[in-house]
């Protein structure tokens, strides 16, 4: 019976570090917060696929978004696209030994520029740094995960 709590307590310790070390990462989904009102403006989804980042906009949360709007500034290919759906992260990638995410893209869809990228989860991953780099000047937002 000893070896068996053992076990089970080993079992429990060990899940318990995946899990937390799993929250430590940019992957899942995000609630995005307006600069200046505070409120919630998007779910955004980060996947990872092969190493690299990418992330949709899943759904305009808003008060007034129009479910149908399309990036309209967009200068790319993604010129025209349904917000939602859209990808707004392209291409980062972990920094070797680190919790950041970088070297990739984010997309402002409001204004249609793309600015270099940078992740990092904080607060142990409930919530995401997310700061975009437009040569020496950047901004900052912070993300809350989504339970």
């Amino acid at each position: 019976m000893r070896s068996y709590c053992k076990l089970l307590l080993t079992l429990s310790l060990g899940l318990a570090a995946a899990a937390a070390s799993a929250q430590n990462t940019p992957v899942g989904k995000w609630h995005t917060i307006d600069d200046e009102t505070g409120e919630v403006k998007s779910l955004i989804a980060i996947t990872e696929a092969g190493g690299v980042l990418a992330g949709r906009i899943e759904q305009l949360l808003r008060k007034g978004a129009d479910p149908k709007a399309s990036c309209l500034k967009c200068e790319d290919d993604r010129k025209g696209q349904p917000m939602v759906g859209l990808e707004i992260i392209r291409g980062a990638k972990q920094a070797k030994g680190e919790t950041i995410w970088e070297g990739g893209e984010i997309l402002d869809p409001e204004k249609g520029k793309t600015y270099k990228l940078k992740l990092t989860p904080i607060e142990g991953g409930a919530k995401l740094q997310v700061r975009g780099y437009l040569g020496p000047f950047y901004r900052t937002q912070v993300w809350n995960r989504v339970q």
